[in-house]
């Protein structure tokens, strides 16, 4: 069963973060730390003030509840959704994954110019958002695809194409597997390529290897902990809304071109899903349940690089391993590249399937 969904969070709940935003008890900061010992203080507490007191989330839900949303049922867990029907009766239906720390929320700019050209289907992950939280084990990135594909057959797509980055990238591609006869394809824009000594490489893709390799030796805290131990991380992210607001903010200050920041607006919306569905700790434990290893993908593949991306592929060493159709390198965007270069993600993927279409 397929039900319609508007988001209604309780008048308690906003209330509730706000008084634990009043009530914030704030550490100490050695002069001049920057960002040496993690997210700065004063910018913290910028993003604190603007969201106990500038931002309305009712605003942001008014207009979220202009999408289409349903909710479904698959393997006992709810699944929540945006379905956006083109004009075009013809169009190829797309699914659209997230990734961590992200959401739904991801796509928003790019349903429009994509609406032209596909109908749409954008999940939220189970455990992410209204699509959580899980409360068994085993919601990989393999499951999720199964889930995704019983979607696809209930909205009655027996041909559609898979399009993500991030934790939705290797979704999009473990899709492509679990259902190749319906995957026409799948377009990525995040797609990390370990070494290989039998491949020559260039200094440009050996330099992209060093960074890889770099940050391999570093592991991020939060990559570390999620995977390890996102049960006790989940405690502090889901009683404090500053340490989620710290835990999420610093990746979007990180990982994004400060050429095309995210505006604190849409990533506070962002954060704000993450806190109100309290599904820290079941969005964290995608990173412990998912093996960190090359996704198969049977179908064809398409790439998309963004200079500011955590990391950047290197096509020869993706080459050994998927069917690449498609490969483009832009200069600007970086992680969130649905949310900081939306138009060109869009030409991107509609240059892609139309090439797959085509053939």
């Amino acid at each position: 069963m397929i039900t319609p969904y508007c988001i209604d969070v309780p008048q308690a709940d906003l209330d509730d973060l706000n008084d634990r935003l009043a009530r914030t008890r704030w550490p100490n900061e050695v002069a001049d730390a920057g960002w040496d010992y993690g997210f700065p203080l004063a910018r913290l507490k910028e993003l604190a003030g603007l969201w106990r007191t500038g931002y309305d989330w009712r605003t942001h839900e008014a207009a979220l509840n202009e999408l289409p949303q349903f909710t479904t049922e698959i393997e006992s867990q709810n699944i929540h959704f945006v379905h956006v029907r083109s004009a075009d009766p013809d169009a190829l239906a797309l699914i659209l994954t997230h990734g961590w720390p992200g959401s739904f929320l991801e796509f928003l700019d790019v349903i429009e110019p994509l609406s032209r050209d596909f109908h749409l289907v954008i999940p939220s992950i189970p455990g992410y958002g209204f699509s959580g939280p899980t409360h068994e084990r085993g919601w990989d990135a393999a499951r999720v695809a199964r889930a995704w594909a019983e979607l696809m057959r209930r909205l009655g797509y027996d041909r559609y194409g898979a399009q993500g980055g991030d934790f939705g990238a290797g979704i999009s591609m473990a899709l492509g597997a679990v259902a190749p006869e319906q995957v026409v394809g799948v377009h990525v824009n995040y797609l990390p390529t370990r070494p290989d000594p039998d491949v020559e490489l260039s200094a440009t893709d050996e330099a992209r290897l060093d960074k890889v390799r770099q940050l391999m030796a570093a592991r991020p805290p939060y990559q570390a902990l999620q995977a390890l131990t996102p049960q006790t991380i989940g405690y502090a992210l889901t009683d404090s809304p500053v340490a989620q607001l710290a835990w999420i903010a610093e990746r979007f200050a990180q990982w994004t071109d400060p050429g095309s920041p995210v505006s604190d607006e849409r990533m506070l919306t962002n954060i704000s899903l993450y806190w109100l569905t309290a599904t820290a700790a079941s969005s964290a434990r995608l990173h412990r349940d998912t093996a960190r290893q090359a996704a198969p993908c049977p179908v064809p593949l398409g790439v998309a690089v963004f200079a500011h991306d955590i990391t950047q592929s290197v096509r020869p060493l993706a080459e050994r391993l998927y069917d690449i159709w498609h490969w483009s390198e832009f200069e600007s965007g970086g992680h969130f590249a649905a949310m900081e270069v939306p138009e060109l993600l869009a030409e991107d993927v509609r240059e892609f399937f139309s090439r797959v279409r085509a053939q």
